[in-house]
């Protein structure tokens, strides 16, 4: 197995079983070591695209506005404008000269044709370079335009996708505190690190109206500038995703006094032990019995409509690799209620707390690894005889060159996957993508499992199917 990693990449590679945990993490990427991970500007942009009322504008060259174009699967239950992808399009002669000129006549047109509540200005790593100053042409601006008009230094000289969530959080406080916050309710929570892929978002703000929950902002799936301004008057803090807003988490908690708690929406045991600590949190009564009447009505009509995806994938094989390892908790959790089992789990930015867990909740012989690359991730998919690979839109190819099933966790996706109903999709597009009669063509790879040949599973799995 080792084989297959570079000299300097050995020590963030770990087998449970052969030793103690002792992974490195945390670590910027190897050179020439082509990493699963994203650059800085990346990282703020995938944090901040949601945001739906404002303006996104790349000052760079178009290379990274097409790059982040649309990048995640955000969806918004009224404007759009987030969907646009501006950019200034640096190009020779801007770089000689200086590009300020330009970025303040972009946003200008810009605010004028579109009427945005905000302007997010996102500087490239060229503009490191030439040293623009964003921040007086965004303050000249937002002085002109009364609007809050905020730079999001994402730079690439700062790390990888983790600094890039840094600057998002950063640019995401000069805009909370600065809304009106009377009227709330004393049960009121953020949610944060949720981005309404393929509209995830609604389902869990349906469970919490149906607990008593108050939503002031969504940071940032479907989310409003002018929410987020209110975003100061909520009781609680509910992290989703930790490693994009847990920054931002943790200032309002300095700043405001609001306390924050981690969860995860994926799996019917985090979601179900999501609402659970949320109604913890409050300590009332009926919100506790309002909880458990959601999660009972919702478990009572997923489990047998789960069970017949169960049987089917028993015993498969599952591979994990993700951006955030919390993620990855959930999705080991997810696996073993459909009775697969995880061989190799990965994260772009684990930390060694992270991986503990992670070594805690899978089998003996589980490869565990961090910032992986393609090299490594073919080798321990072919070594562990992968069924299907969970991952993103760079993962995608791996799995499919090698004539392995995938399952896209990623930002790009268009089915939701958190809450209960997400569960099922989950177990619904396994069973999809690892039955397959399409795998019976790849060459030296064994045909499609007996369980796919037979008439009655399969005729049967159709019908529950077309029942679900």
């Amino acid at each position: 197995m080792k084989t297959a990693a570079l000299e300097g990449r050995l020590k963030q590679i770990h087998v449970k079983g052969e030793r103690p945990l002792d992974i490195e993490c945390n670590r910027d990427s190897l050179a020439g070591a082509v990493s699963q991970r994203a650059c800085t500007f990346c990282g703020s942009r995938v944090v901040l695209y949601p945001i739906a009322d404002a303006l996104h504008l790349v000052h760079g060259p178009i290379g990274c506005a097409v790059y982040t174009w649309d990048i995640r699967g955000a969806l918004s239950s009224g404007p759009e404008l987030h969907r646009l992808s501006f950019s200034t399009d640096l190009q020779e002669r801007d770089v000689i000269f200086g590009g300020e000129e330009k970025l303040y006549r972009a946003l200008s047109e810009l605010i004028d044709r579109h009427a945005p509540r905000a302007a997010f200005v996102y500087s490239t790593c060229i503009v490191g370079i030439i040293g623009d100053d964003i921040d007086a042409v965004c303050k000249k601006v937002e002085a002109e335009k009364a609007i809050p008009v905020i730079p999001v230094k994402s730079e690439g000289f700062k790390g990888n996708k983790r600094a890039g969530y840094r600057a998002a959080c950063n640019a995401m406080s000069r805009l909370i505190g600065t809304g009106d916050v009377t009227g709330f309710s004393p049960f009121s929570v953020n949610i944060m690190g949720d981005f309404n892929i393929a509209g995830e978002i609604w389902l869990i703000r349906d469970y919490y109206q149906r607990m008593g929950i108050e939503v002031v902002a969504n940071i940032t799936g479907d989310g409003r500038v002018d929410n987020i301004r209110k975003a100061h008057g909520a009781a609680l803090n509910v992290v989703q995703c930790s490693g994009s807003t847990m920054q931002l988490a943790q200032m309002m908690e300095e700043e405001y006094g609001i306390p924050w708690i981690r969860v995860s929406y994926f799996g019917i045991e985090d979601m179900s032990e999501a609402l659970y600590d949320i109604a913890r949190f409050f300590g009332e009564k009926k919100l506790m019995e309002k909880t458990q009447r959601v999660v009972r009505e919702e478990v009572s009509w997923l489990m047998p409509r789960l069970e017949e995806y169960r049987k089917a994938l028993s015993g498969r094989r599952a591979a994990i690799y993700v951006g955030g390892s919390f993620k990855a908790f959930s999705l080991v959790k997810a696996f073993r209620l459909i009775d697969m089992k995880v061989v190799l789990v990965g994260s772009q930015t684990g930390t060694r707390e992270d991986y503990q867990e992670l070594e805690a909740i899978t089998d003996p012989g589980t490869i565990i690894v961090d910032d992986s690359n393609p090299l490594e991730l073919t080798a321990f998919l072919k070594e562990k005889g992968v069924d299907v690979f969970v991952g993103g839109v760079k993962e995608r190819p791996i799995a499919y060159k090698l004539g392995i099933g995938f399952c896209d966790h990623n930002h790009e996706r268009k089915k939701p996957l958190a809450g209960f109903e997400g569960m099922l999709n989950f177990a619904r597009e396994i069973y999809s993508t690892v039955m397959s009669p399409v795998w019976r063509f790849v060459p030296e790879k064994p045909c499609c499992p007996e369980r796919l040949h037979d008439d009655d599973i399969a005729s049967g799995m159709a019908a529950r199917r077309n029942a679900v």
